[in-house]
């Protein structure tokens, strides 16, 4: 097994390039990674206030964009969702 040298070089240029070009993607994903935790957790949030609200018949609709906004702000964000829904349903 007879390889050159200057194969050899660019095998190893190419196995650099893919560390860089994964350490300058992996930022990014840990963003993405985090909204989206927070989205399945404002998603649970959602549907524990859903049947406790049950109750006393309230409902906060459980979709990607309340469980994102709820996920994100946290108490302010349920907040905001209650107060969307009360003033649109006016």
């Amino acid at each position: 097994m007879n390889i050159e040298y200057s194969t050899a070089f660019l095998y190893i240029i190419g196995i650099i390039f893919l560390f860089f070009l994964g350490r300058m993607f992996a930022g990014p994903m840990k963003v993405v990674a985090k909204l989206i935790g927070n989205s399945i957790l404002g998603g649970i949030v959602i549907f524990v206030i859903n049947l406790i609200g049950n109750i006393f018949n309230f409902c906060i609709a459980l979709n990607f964009i309340t469980s994102f906004i709820v996920g994100t702000l946290g108490i302010p964000g349920i907040c905001l969702v209650i107060a969307l829904q009360y003033i649109l349903k006016i």
